[in-house]
C-alpha cells in the first residue's frame, strides 16, 4: 500500500499571520516578512503532526492510494479521513496496463472515521495477481483554514508554537506532543475496539 499527497496545502492556506499573533512577533518593521518560510514550515510541520495522530485530513487535498488486494472486497476503508470525493479508481495490470472503472462501478461511504471506497453491486472488482488499484481522492475537513473547527486550528497554533520555541532542543522523546494539543485533538481521533481491529 502506498498514500500519496498530489497536492499540497497552498501557502495562502496558511495562517501565518494568524501565527505571527500567537507567537507575539513584533510588527510594523520593515522585515515583517523576513521569517515567514520559517513559521510556514512550523505550521506544515504542525498540521502533518496533527493529520498523523488523528488520521484526518484538515485542509482538503487530493491524495493516490494504490494497494495489491483488497483487504475487504465488499468495502475497502480508505486510509484518511473525511473524504469528499473519489475521482477515480483505476485497475493496473501486471504488465501496466490500465483500466478506468466506471463511476456506477462504486460508490463512496462517506464517514468521519473509516469513509469507505463501496461497490454499487456485491463486491469491488479483482484485482489481477501481480496488479494493482489506484485510488485518487480528495479529503479535508475545511477548504481553507478558516474553515476548521476552532479547537484543531488551536491545536496546530499551539504545536507549531512548541516547534518554534523549541527548535533547537534535541533530547526531547520520540512522539512528544504538548499536553495542551493532545487534549485538543483527543475528540478527533480514531477509536477502535478490541484487539487487531482494522475497520
Amino acid at each position: 500500500m502506498m498514500l500519496i499527497e498530489e497536492t499540497a496545502i497552498a501557502d495562502a492556506a496558511l495562517p501565518v499571520d494568524q501565527f505571527k499573533a500567537h507567537l507575539r512577533l513584533g510588527t510594523g518593521f520593515a522585515e515583517d516578512s523576513v521569517q515567514d518560510e520559517v513559521l510556514k514550515g512550523f505550521l506544515r510541520a504542525a498540521i502533518a503532526a496533527i493529520e498523523a495522530r488523528t488520521g484526518k485530513v484538515l485542509i482538503e487535498r487530493e491524495f493516490s492510494w494504490s494497494l495489491n488486494v483488497w483487504r475487504d472486497q465488499s468495502g475497502e476503508v480508505l486510509p484518511v479521513a473525511p473524504v469528499t470525493q473519489i475521482s477515480s479508481v483505476t485497475l493496473v495490470a501486471a504488465d501496466g496496463a490500465q483500466t478506468a472503472l466506471a463511476t456506477d462501478v462504486y460508490r463512496a461511504e462517506k464517514d468521519s472515521q473509516r469513509p469507505k471506497l463501496r461497490p454499487k453491486g456485491t463486491f469491488l472488482p479483482k484485482i489481477a495477481k501481480g496488479g494493482s488499484v489506484r485510488i485518487v481522492f480528495s479529503a479535508g475537513m475545511a477548504a481553507d483554514w478558516g474553515g476548521l473547527p476552532a479547537d484543531l486550528g488551536q491545536a496546530v497554533l499551539l504545536l507549531a508554537a512548541h516547534y518554534y520555541e523549541y527548535r533547537d532542543e534535541t533530547a526531547l522523546g520520540a512522539g512528544c506532543m504538548p499536553f495542551g494539543v493532545t487534549s485538543l485533538i483527543q475528540r478527533y481521533r480514531t477509536v477502535r475496539f478490541g484487539a487487531g481491529v482494522t475497520q
